[in-house]
C-alpha cells in the first residue's frame, strides 16, 4: 500500500484532508495523521512514508523543519506543502527540500488530486531505482518530462495532435498535463502548438515555392483556408502577402 503521513495542527483541516483522500485514494493508500512536526518525524521513523502533506505553520516544529529533518534521514519520499500564506521565503525552501508541490490554503480538490496522483506516478518511476537516483529525480524527471514532450512536437506538429493525445502519449491526466506544460513552457499546449506551426509555415513560404495549400498541410492545417486564418492572426497578413513581402 501507498502509505500517505497528513500534519496539521488544526483538528477539522486535519480530518477533512484525510476524508478527501480516503475518499479519492482510499483502496490503494494507507493514510495517518500527526497534529505537528515533531509527531511526523516520529510517525516516519516508526511507520515510514511514501507522500507527506504537511501544513508549513505548526507550534514546535513546523513544516518545513519536519521535512528537512526526514530529508536529512536519507528519505526520498515526496513532499506537498499546504500553507495559508503566499510567502516567497516559503516557497524558496520548499524548493530546498524539493518538494513537489506548494499549495496555498483553501486548496483546490482538484488540485490536490492531481498532485497525489503525481506523487503515486514519481513513487512508480522511481521503483528499481538506488535511493540517490531517487532523492535526485524529482527535478530531473520535470525537466526530461519537458524535453520529450517538445521532442515529440518537434517531430508530430503536422499531425493531429491535442492535448487529449498528448495526455494519453505521455499518461497524464488532461489537466495535469495542460498545467505541466504551462509550467515548462509559460503557455497552453494549444497556443505553443500553433506559434510552432506557424513559424514552421514562415520558414517554407521563404524557402520554398510549395504552395500555401501544400505549406499548410505540411504543418498540419488541411483546410486551407482556416490555415490562412490563423497564419494571418499570427503573422497579421495572409501566407501570399507574407511570401510576397519576404521574396
Amino acid at each position: 500500500m501507498y502509505k500517505i503521513l497528513i500534519a496539521d495542527d488544526e483538528m477539522i483541516e486535519r480530518m477533512v484532508l484525510r476524508k478527501k483522500l480516503i475518499d479519492n485514494f482510499g483502496d490503494r493508500c494507507e493514510i495517518r495523521v500527526a497534529e505537528n512536526g515533531r509527531e511526523v518525524v516520529e510517525k516516519f521513523k516508526q511507520f515510514g512514508a511514501d507522500l507527506l502533506i504537511l501544513d508549513i505553520e505548526m507550534p514546535g516544529m513546523n513544516g518545513l523543519d519536519a521535512a528537512q529533518e526526514i530529508r536529512h534521514m536519507g528519505s526520498d519520499c515526496s513532499i506537498i506543502f499546504l500553507t495559508a500564506f503566499n510567502e516567497f521565503d516559503y516557497a524558496r525552501k520548499a524548493i530546498s527540500v524539493h518538494a513537489l508541490e506548494y499549495l496555498l490554503k483553501p486548496c483546490d480538490d482538484k488540485e490536490l488530486v492531481l498532485s497525489v496522483e503525481e506523487a503515486i506516478r514519481v513513487r512508480k518511476l522511481h521503483e528499481g531505482s538506488s535511493k540517490m537516483e531517487a532523492f535526485e529525480d524529482a527535478e530531473l524527471r520535470k525537466s526530461s518530462t519537458a524535453d520529450a514532450i517538445l521532442k515529440y512536437i518537434e517531430g508530430h506538429f503536422a499531425d493531429e495532435l491535442s492535448v487529449q493525445v498528448m495526455a494519453e502519449k505521455f499518461a497524464y491526466s488532461e489537466v495535469y498535463f495542460c498545467r505541466l506544460f504551462k509550467q515548462h513552457f509559460g503557455e497552453s499546449f494549444v497556443s505553443f502548438l500553433t506559434d510552432y506551426r506557424i513559424g514552421k509555415a514562415v520558414e517554407l513560404l521563404q524557402t520554398t515555392k510549395m504552395s500555401v495549400k501544400d505549406i499548410g498541410r505540411s504543418v498540419g492545417y488541411e483546410d486551407s483556408n482556416y490555415f490562412t486564418k490563423v497564419f494571418k492572426r499570427v503573422m497579421k497578413v495572409i501566407p501570399s502577402e507574407f511570401r510576397a513581402q519576404n521574396q
